[in-house]
């Protein structure tokens, strides 16, 4: 009898325990093309075209990965859906692209996204343009507090494959596209203090140059001072 209790006592304790709850995606890790570099390894298809293969470390608690991997100078974006740990693309020559991967798994809701890493793919020019400078403050659209002086300071990153940045042109202005320049910061400047008004919406963008004469533009970015 006491072994049948005991039996049925086990039995009990094994119903009574929660099943462990799935765990979250973690970040992959992006190992290629490397950060803010050019890619030569791509594999030609045309004059225009080469395959390119994007590597990354495998996450935990993923099933699948996402990679979109963006022309910055188009704006297109590729997608694929893998479970591997790497997948090769067909990108155009010479220009400029942004890429990340996205962790997923079925049994959550919640997803894990990379780094953000820029690259050109290799071309036929020997000099490649600045890529386009990257917003950090204030986040497109959003809403901010002037200072005590009624200013806002203006952050942004700026990268070069060849490392020659030479400066930047901030423009700013109520209306778009803005074409008021309001500061021309150095290599080594990084934001500006620009003077604004309250319950106003602003546009912004900033033009990066370097030492071959080669310029990129940011894109247009908006945010409204409360």
């Amino acid at each position: 009898m006491r072994a049948i209790l005991l039996v049925l006592f086990g039995v009990l304790l094994i119903g009574c325990k929660k099943k462990s709850s799935p765990k979250s995606p973690e970040i992959a890790v992006l190992v290629f093309p490397n950060k803010n570099s050019e890619c030569t390894t791509g594999r030609d298809i045309n004059p225009s075209t080469s395959e390119v293969e994007f590597q990354w470390m495998a996450s935990n608690h993923t099933e699948s990965y996402e990679l979109r991997v963006t022309n910055l100078n188009t704006n297109i974006t590729q997608i694929v859906s893998t479970a591997a740990i790497s997948a090769k693309l067909p990108i155009a020559k010479g220009e400029p692209f942004s890429w990340f991967v996205r962790s997923l798994n079925t049994l959550v809701t919640e997803t894990a996204i990379s780094e953000t890493w820029r690259f050109y793919n290799a071309g036929f020019q020997t000099t490649y343009a600045p890529f386009p400078a990257e917003v950090i403050f204030p986040k497109n659209g959003a809403s901010v507090f002037k200072d005590i002086n009624n200013e806002v300071s203006l952050e942004w990153e700026g990268a070069d494959v060849e490392n020659d940045i030479e400066g930047y042109e901030l423009y700013l202005s109520p209306t778009t596209p803005p074409e008021i320049l309001i500061a021309s910061p150095s290599s080594n400047e990084n934001s500006a203090k620009v003077s604004v008004t309250s319950d106003t919406t602003y546009y912004w963008k900033i033009i990066t140059k370097d030492s071959e004469g080669n310029s990129s533009d940011s894109g247009i970015f908006t945010f409204k001072v409360i």
